[in-house]
This record gives structure tokens, sequence and C-alpha cells, in this order.
């Protein structure tokens, strides 16, 4: 369990990247595709992006802290991870992300284990 435990900075930055990738990934396809003027549906398309992009950042930022054992990282990769499971909860009838939500579910029960044996 210990092994598995030593690779969460990894795994964290992984959840960072796939987050952060599909992010950039969603408004660029969202930016093509849109042909009318700027309104509320590109925002609101644009803010799922955001939401994505944001949350990976943070889990990207966990990356060295969590290396280090600090608490500091510990808590935003959990608000981070948390965060992305209730969008995508919220999203789920209309996209089902059970890759996002596996990765970040993982990321949960590392943080959770460790939090515990410590």
């Amino acid at each position: 369990m210990q092994k598995l435990i030593s690779y969460l900075p990894y795994v964290t930055l992984f959840a960072g990247g796939w987050a952060l990738a599909n992010g950039i990934l969603h408004d660029i396809f969202i930016l093509i595709q849109h042909k009318k003027p700027y309104d509320r549906d590109l925002l609101r398309l644009l803010m799922d992006g955001h939401i994505l992009i944001t949350c990976g950042i943070i889990q990207v930022i966990a990356f060295n802290g969590l290396q280090q054992n600090q608490n500091w990282a510990m808590a935003i990769a959990t608000v981070a991870a948390l965060s992305l499971l209730v969008y995508c909860g919220m999203i789920f009838p209309f996209l089902k992300s059970m890759v996002t939500i596996s990765i970040n579910l993982f990321v949960l029960i590392l943080l959770g284990i460790k939090y515990f044996n410590s």
C-alpha cells in the first residue's frame, strides 16, 4: 500500500494534466464550432472548459507539495478532485465522463489513504 501512496504526486499530476488538456481542447473545439456572436450559450460552454482548466492547474500545482508531504497540497488536490467530480456529476446526463470520474475518484482514494495513514 505504501508503494501505491508513493505514486500520489504523479497520479495527481496526471489527473491535473488530463483535466487541463481536456479543458483546452474543449474550448478550442467550442470556438471552432460556434459560428454565432458571443452569447450566453458560448459563455456557458467556455465556462465548462474553464472549470476543467482551473481544476487541472490546481492539481498540477499540488504536485511539488505532495512530493514534500505538505498539507496544503493535499487540501487543494482534494478540493480540485471533489470539484471535478461534482462537475462530472452535473454534466452526467449529457456527457458520461467516466475516465475523468475514475481518475479523480482514484486521486481522492489515494489522498484519503495517505491522510488516514499519517
